[in-house]
């Protein structure tokens, strides 16, 4: 199994608060690998410098085999950020069609491309509504959309299900659990405990700092608890 995202002893600072402290993370092709922790931990931060947003102020990160940053590297990676980047006066259609039209795709599988994400998130029925008129969730909804919208192979999504309702929740999951049978690599955080447990592997998050890592099954066996929880406050997760 190769390795398609590698960050190497990473440290963050913004002047002289630090953000992130010597992380070091391998994603496996084909993993759904979770990034675990409660706000203000480093996730989102270390989601923007695997993307290529940021930059590390030490260390380096490889997506792919390729050094990040790298403009090459952008038709291969569907970001969800955890804040909605989504123009408000266009409808849902409209805001697909766009990012679509930036990965230069061609006018039939853009059609299609567009179908299936819409689908996927239940969005069907409110494309032709402007985003200014969509709740809070199917503003988060219409994000994983264009998330997929080029059909990446590498996945990153920020807090992707925060506020979407468990039923949707569900089938969300189920379709990143099929691409990743397809061989599509998904990084995602969440502060969730119960999404831990659909991830192959995870990363429990603290201060900037990886506190432990393994797969859900290998983490009760170190801590022999059955509560991710549990082992994350055991890890080292609880506050001072």
């Amino acid at each position: 199994m190769s390795s398609t995202i590698v960050v190497n002893a990473v440290y963050k600072d913004f002047g002289k608060k630090v953000v992130l402290n010597n992380v070091d993370l391998t994603v496996e092709s084909g993993q759904i690998y979770g990034l675990i922790g409660p706000s203000g931990s480093g996730k989102t931060t270390l989601v923007k410098i695997i993307v290529g947003m940021d930059l590390p102020s030490e260390g380096s990160v490889h997506v792919l085999g390729m050094d990040v940053p790298n403009i090459h590297l952008l038709q291969q990676i569907g970001y969800m950020a955890q804040a909605d980047a989504l123009y408000s006066d266009l409808t849902g259609e409209e805001n697909l069609a766009f990012f679509a039209s930036l990965f230069k795709l061609k006018k039939d599988i853009r059609k299609k491309r567009i179908e299936y994400a819409a689908n996927l998130v239940n969005l069907t029925s409110n494309l032709k509504k402007k985003v200014n008129d969509y709740s809070g969730g199917m503003k988060r909804r219409l994000s994983l959309a264009v998330a997929l919208i080029q059909d990446p192979q590498v996945l990153i999504l920020d807090e992707p299900t925060v506020g979407i309702d468990p039923e949707l929740r569900q089938s969300i999951w189920a379709e990143l659990h099929s691409l990743k049978e397809k061989g599509k690599t998904i990084l995602i955080t969440t502060h969730v405990m119960d999404e831990a447990d659909k991830c192959d592997r995870l990363a429990m998050v603290r201060d900037g700092k990886i506190i432990t890592s393994g797969s859900p099954m290998e983490l009760r066996e170190k801590y022999g608890i059955t509560s991710l929880e549990e082992i994350f406050l055991k890890a080292g997760g609880k506050s001072e």
